[in-house]
């Protein structure tokens, strides 16, 4: 038994430590994960306030709705500026994107699996 590892343990050996990603870290990597955290936070409030309405049948409220599609709107718009790409650029790749996608020009269970846009030539 003593070469069976206790999770604790392993987790205290496997985990990068604060100091060392902060080390590592340029400004630029941590505004970017600034941006990004700020995205999956909004993005979990967006969800919540769509979960009440869909699970819950509460009222969609309308207002909050925009406010979390605006926070978003936010930090999506610092990451593109931070990398260098425009909000019409970002589009046109999603579009591209989908078009290889759904070549039928509609959506399909099967093309969403299949995900022709993944495909390595």
């Amino acid at each position: 038994m003593a070469d069976q590892i206790i999770f604790s343990e392993m987790v205290t050996a496997l985990v990068k430590k604060g100091q060392d990603i902060l080390n590592d870290m340029t400004p630029e990597q941590a505004d970017l994960l600034h941006m990004g955290v700020g995205v999956s936070g909004e993005s979990g409030e967006l969800l919540d306030a769509i979960k009440k309405h869909a699970i819950y049948g509460k009222p969609l409220d309308r207002e909050n709705v925009i406010e979390e599609l605006g926070d978003l709107e936010f930090f999506m718009e610092r990451i593109r500026q931070i990398i260098g790409v425009s909000r019409e650029e970002t589009i046109a790749a999603n579009m591209a994107k989908l078009g290889k996608r759904y070549s039928k020009g509609t959506y399909s269970n099967e093309q969403a699996q299949a995900r022709a846009d993944k495909v390595e030539a």
